[in-house]
């Protein structure tokens, strides 16, 4: 790959390629089209495909319904125990074939379905995941009411299957995932008063859900009845969840506030919950605050880690304190992490903020030594950088790196290298960079050209005005 040009190189210090050049090797060189790995590759077993908790999968040689129609069902299935000399003893397959029906018909045939299938073969007796199934379709056929459900619930005890913890948390995630959050409340409020209440997974499972899909009143209230009502009580993972939700809307108060309530019932706050509030604190810029949690986590004795780091140096980075951040750079090493891509980038943005793009590249020099490779990010804010502090042919010879190393163009970095290139008059270079956004795919057609147009109807007023030549 090629090495940063001279011309990019200050006069204060020396800047190595910005792409390592691969040292001679005996081994045939790979072909053109593969690309450089930076870090060796993991070495990979086979991975085994998830498999769904709320549904069983289907055997391959699973009976298909073309038709919802109940009796064509019965017929189908009757030909497949009488032409098969000995039929399958294992639940699974006419839980599958159960579970096919079930998928395009109505809950009332799915039940008659499955009567059929106990008349027509004896040998086949349903389990708790045979029930199971019907109960995911009932979650399915709610609509205000949870009669179906119900149903479903009262058959699985008329047949020796009370309704368990599973039973709880695949009913539980089915409504949710089918919108009904409120019926779902409902139906744990109710299973709990039956002594099926649910684990910490199904309830961490509704307060998540309730955090992104409703109000944060409607949240605290469930927690309110599920304590006061049944004695359930919110862990530290319910309430990272919760920190974690008012944290991305920006609601610090209400973080600091369970952060508080945290302590109270007895939980020590990990490191992951103090990143999540660094986080919040981020995108308030407010540095200074993003700083105390710091000394706080210190203070209570919770060791920091590179997500922290990380953290706190994008922070000050993006308030403005260049400074305490690059102090941290140092705090971070002699701890024992090592800066990755994302630290030196956040701290190369807060240095092009702070009109120093120069000190941003030189950073680049000490990024690549220590062995860390810039990605796409890095490069897109150096060149946003280099541009928005008129140093354009030094962005012009980052760019021909970027271009000989495939980097796609960022949609901010692209909209500023292409004004600084018409403000001085290279409209010609400016249609050339939009064909490499074209050809990258680092933007959509539309994207690149409507940018593109912007910037020339821009370049055009601005030469009515006197303000370029």
């Amino acid at each position: 790959m090629g090495k940063l040009p001279p011309s990019l190189r200050s006069a204060n210090f020396a800047v190595n390629t910005l792409i390592k050049t691969p040292s001679p090797s005996p081994s045939p060189s790979p072909p053109p089209t593969s690309k450089p790995h930076y870090y060796p590759k993991k070495s990979q077993s086979p991975k085994k495909k998830p498999t769904s908790i709320t549904e069983p999968q289907l055997p391959s040689s699973i009976l298909a319904f073309d038709s919802t129609s109940l009796s064509d069902a019965k017929t189908l299935f009757n030909s497949l125990i009488s032409s098969t000399r000995n039929p399958s003893t294992d639940n699974k397959f006419y839980n599958a074939v159960l579970q096919s029906f079930s998928s395009n018909s109505t809950l009332q045939d799915s039940i008659f379905f499955l009567n059929h299938m106990i008349k027509v073969h004896p040998p086949f007796s349903p389990d708790r995941f045979t029930y199971h199934v019907l109960l995911v379709q009932s979650c399915k056929s709610v609509d205000l009411s949870l009669s179906p459900v119900h149903q479903v619930l009262n058959l699985m005890t008329t047949n020796g299957f009370p309704p368990n913890k599973v039973s709880t948390d695949i009913a539980v995630r089915t409504l949710c995932s089918s919108g009904h959050e409120e019926q779902a409340i409902e139906l744990v409020k109710e299973l709990s008063s039956k002594d099926s209440p649910p684990d910490t997974y199904t309830y961490n499972f509704i307060i998540r859900h309730l955090c992104k899909n409703r109000p944060l009143s409607t949240m605290n209230n469930f927690i309110k009845e599920m304590r006061e009502g049944f004695d359930i009580k919110p862990d530290l993972v319910t309430y990272t969840i919760m920190i974690d939700n008012v944290c991305n809307s920006k609601n610090l108060r209400e973080a600091t506030r369970l952060l508080g309530v945290l302590s109270e019932e007895g939980y020590k706050p990990d490191c992951y919950v103090y990143n999540t509030i660094m986080k919040g604190y981020c995108m308030l810029s407010q540095g200074g605050e993003v700083l105390g949690v710091y000394k706080k986590m210190q203070e209570e004795g919770v060791k920091p880690d590179l997500v922290t780091y990380n953290t706190l140096i994008y922070g000050l980075s993006k308030s403005g304190r260049v400074k305490d951040a690059k102090k941290f750079l140092n705090v971070m090493m002699e701890e024992g992490h090592v800066p990755d891509a994302v630290t030196y980038t956040s701290l190369m943005n807060g240095m092009c903020r702070e009109a120093d793009p120069l000190g941003a590249v030189a950073l680049l020099e000490k990024m690549e030594a220590r062995g860390c490779a810039p990605n796409s990010c890095t490069y897109n804010t150096l060149l946003h950088g280099l541009c928005k502090g008129r140093l354009l042919d030094k962005g012009m010879k980052l760019y021909d790196v970027m271009k000989q190393n495939g980097t796609k163009l960022e949609t901010g970095s692209y909209g500023t290298f292409l004004r600084a290139l018409c403000r001085n008059g290279r409209v010609a270079d400016a249609y050339e960079v939009f064909d490499y956004a074209i050809e990258s795919k680092s933007l959509t057609d539309v994207a690149a050209y409507t940018t593109l147009e912007s910037t020339l109807k821009w370049l055009k007023k601005a030469r009515e005005q006197g303000l370029v030549i």
